[in-house]
């Protein structure tokens, strides 16, 4: 294994065993649930945007170490940015997990969420990193509810 991929792991594990943000939102104004039927994993995403900036972005829930270490590292990557950032995260995260770097922005940096990339190894996984993702899009479009399936 390979220098990055071992630091890949430790951030893995570190955000799974240890994950950010992992409380309830009490002033949310955007609030979804998503499950994936498959494996179990179900979370809570919630955010507090103002004037168009995430301000605060929370989880709740279980899931496996992947789907878990995915929503922190979602966490900490969406605070402070633009609802427009968030989108362009959130495809570049998706193209980078589904394997599809070409598709990434050109100059975009996914920074700790590269860690995630080796998912794309196995496809049943990549619905555990991006169940996350998916529910805070549904939060944002006021869906309250998305399932992988």
């Amino acid at each position: 294994m390979t220098d990055l991929q071992n630091l890949y792991q430790e951030v893995i594990l570190d955000h799974s065993k240890r994950p950010r943000n992992c409380k309830e939102m009490c002033d949310a104004n955007y609030k979804a649930e998503g499950f994936n039927p498959l494996c179990g994993d179900r979370f809570t995403i919630f955010l507090h945007v103002d004037d168009g900036i995430v301000k605060d972005v929370s989880f709740t829930g279980a899931g496996c170490a992947i789907s878990t270490a995915s929503a922190s590292l979602m966490t900490e990557s969406l605070k402070g940015k633009t609802l427009a950032e968030v989108e362009e995260i959130f495809h570049n995260f998706h193209h980078l997990v589904a394997g599809e770097e070409d598709q990434v922005t050109q100059g975009s940096s996914l920074g700790k969420l590269k860690a995630l990339a080796g998912v794309r190894a196995f496809p049943m996984r990549v619905k555990c990193a991006t169940l996350a993702w998916h529910t805070m899009q549904a939060a944002i479009n006021n869906e309250e509810m998305v399932t992988t399936e």
